[in-house]
């Protein structure tokens, strides 16, 4: 497929002749009649989408796609037989050139000037940007309808109905350009009925040649939330082509872009340098009692460790703690499980964060166990959690500790860009081996003992799908959990559990991502789903390590905010496996 091969001047080009085109005769027949409150609401909606987009420059969020090549398959429908990753963080103030939508001027410079270099930052910094061959700008355009002309003039509205997105009451109206023109929306929008906004527009945008917009642009549908009062900013986007991509009757694929950290700090874009601020520190000396040589030796290890997570966490790559939020009450609380039955006394507590991206890794800062978002939500019940910390218990047991020249706060003073090349969290495969083995012996003695071949079933789907995913196995920051031949690291765990069978559907051995947590867009905490749990009805509806759709109850920025914090899903809801919330000395609930 072209898409695959945009640069940046072909995607100026596909926002800039939009003009030329429009001199075109019509392709589209004309929208049904509006009535007077509905023309009213899309004027509001073409002025909100101004805003919207003063809005964004005000941010700059990072930025994650992650695509998954698909091929059919005679039992599952579909599967992923290959996949690509890039993360950035974007500055739309540099994005943006024009703010009144001069469209001569668009000509001229491009609306995405400057994006290109924005994604390519980061994506480089990750090694991601030789095997990254989809145009990372290309998904982030979707963010937008039509940023030169979408107004009444260039388009046709038909109203459709009135429906509810969550809380959020919207009409819903379908959109097609007046005239054929490259880079024009072509679909369907919802606008919420009190400040006008469109908090969610479905379709694809249109080519030189209506018949063949194929070519160019993918099939998405894009999503935003009222994260401030007035506020609403995108959030996610899913894109999905079947039937045939890049010339292959028999290919597709499925992708999700998502936006997080956008209160994040802006750092001074004159300094390749970032300053890091310790809040709410607290002064724990005590000049009653000396320190002795091995205690001086912990506490300059947890030294290092606060300045790399507050580097991570200013950074947007890792949550910031909530008060009895996830990490607390189930990580931290599985840490216990397996602590208390193997005699584990540590000199420091341990405690776990959560890494927010999507690739499948863990790793330890010091006593700080980091596992990251798209393995969490992956894991489909406790006992295989506590599989992948008893694997990072066993590095901090066994004195695989973090780099101590971090200490030094000035060695984390770089722009965010550089991140994953300037902290490194990656163990040996000496130190990973050996931590498996000790990590084995941890289960063995836990209450998970009898659990053993259902936390295996993680790691053996892992290693059967580790092949096509390699993007998703490969991490960023710390350990993958596939060795480079892709047998997994917990291979005697993997051993334990019994063959894998797709026909069987008590069997689940990996969820799809996104299965458990859900990440606040605006300050990075991450929260339980609130969802509920369906046992599948087939072997289609297993889709482990997979993308799927997106859709959001959408609610008032208000409403959120006033409503307690979601509970977890109810263990064992739906005839699903339960939500994995530990209780200590216990065996873990909703088990099938």
């Amino acid at each position: 497929m072209i898409f695959r091969k945009l640069t940046l001047s072909f995607l100026i080009l596909t926002l800039g002749v939009t003009c030329a085109y429009a001199k075109k005769k019509r392709q589209y027949e004309p929208g049904h009649q509006l009535t007077p409150e509905q023309a009213a609401l899309i004027q509001k909606a073409v002025g909100q989408e101004k805003q919207i987009i003063k809005n964004i420059q005000q941010h700059m969020p990072l930025v994650e796609t992650y695509i998954q090549d698909t091929r059919p398959d005679p039992l599952l429908y579909e599967i992923p037989v290959g996949d690509q990753y890039t993360l950035s963080r974007v500055d739309f103030a540099k994005t943006f050139y024009d703010k009144t939508y001069d469209q001569r001027q668009q000509e001229k410079r491009g609306f995405f000037k400057g994006s290109l270099a924005a994604i390519s930052g980061l994506t480089k910094a990750l090694g991601l940007d030789k095997r990254f061959t989809y145009n990372p700008t290309g998904f982030m355009q979707m963010m937008f309808l039509d940023p030169t002309g979408f107004d009444e003039q260039h388009y046709d509205f038909s109203f459709v109905r009135r429906e509810f997105l969550g809380q959020v009451r919207t009409w819903v109206f379908d959109v097609h350009p007046k005239v054929t023109g490259m880079g024009r929306f072509y679909g369907r929008i919802w606008i919420e009925d009190q400040g006008g906004n469109v908090v969610r527009f479905n379709g694809t945008y249109t080519g030189a040649r209506s018949e063949d917009d194929s070519r160019y642009y993918f099939h998405f549908d894009s999503w935003r939330m009222n994260l401030q009062p007035g506020v609403w900013l995108p959030v996610a986007i899913y894109v999905e082509e079947t039937g045939g991509v890049a010339g292959n009757k028999n290919a597709g694929l499925k992708a999700q872009t998502h936006f997080w950290g956008y209160s994040l700090k802006l750092p001074n874009r004159d300094s390749e340098n970032v300053s890091v601020t310790v809040e709410n520190a607290v002064d724990k000396s005590d000049d009653s009692q000396d320190v002795s040589p091995l205690q001086a030796s912990h506490e300059w290890m947890q030294q290092a460790e606060n300045n790399v997570l507050e580097r991570l966490e200013q950074a947007g790559l890792v949550a910031p703690l909530t008060p009895d939020g996830y990490e607390t009450k189930v990580l931290d609380q599985i840490v216990v499980n397996l602590a208390v039955p193997n005699n584990l006394a540590f000199p420091m507590p341990v405690h776990c964060r959560v890494l927010l991206t999507t690739t499948i890794e863990a790793t330890t800062i010091g006593n700080t166990i980091l596992i990251s978002k798209g393995l969490l939500d992956t894991l489909p019940n406790e006992e295989s959690i506590a599989s992948v910390v008893a694997l990072e218990l066993a590095h901090i047991a066994l004195g695989h500790y973090i780099d101590t020249r971090y200490a030094f706060n000035d060695r984390l003073l770089f722009p965010d860009e550089s991140t994953f090349q300037r902290i490194d969290m990656a163990h040996s495969a000496t130190e990973n081996d050996a931590a498996a083995k000790k990590a084995m012996e941890y289960m063995q003695a836990s209450m998970y003992k009898d659990k053993l071949p259902d936390a295996g079933l993680y790691w053996a789907q892992l290693a059967a799908r580790g092949t096509a995913l390699k993007a998703l196995t490969t991490p960023l920051l710390g350990d993958p959990l596939l060795k480079p031949d892709g047998t997994p690291v917990m291979a005697a765990l993997a051993n334990e559990a019994p063959k894998l069978n797709f026909a069987d559907l008590n069997q689940i051995p990996a969820l799809p991502l996104g299965s458990w947590l859900k990440v606040d867009p605006w300050d990075d905490r991450v929260r339980m789903l609130n969802a509920k749990r369906y046992a599948p009805m087939n072997a289609r509806d297993k889709m482990p390590l997979e993308v799927t759709p997106i859709f959001f109850k959408l609610q008032p920025y208000e409403a959120a905010n006033q409503m307690p914090a979601a509970a977890p899903a109810e263990p064992g809801g739906g005839g699903q496996q339960g939500a994995p919330a530990a209780q200590p000395a216990a065996p873990a609930p909703g088990q099938q």
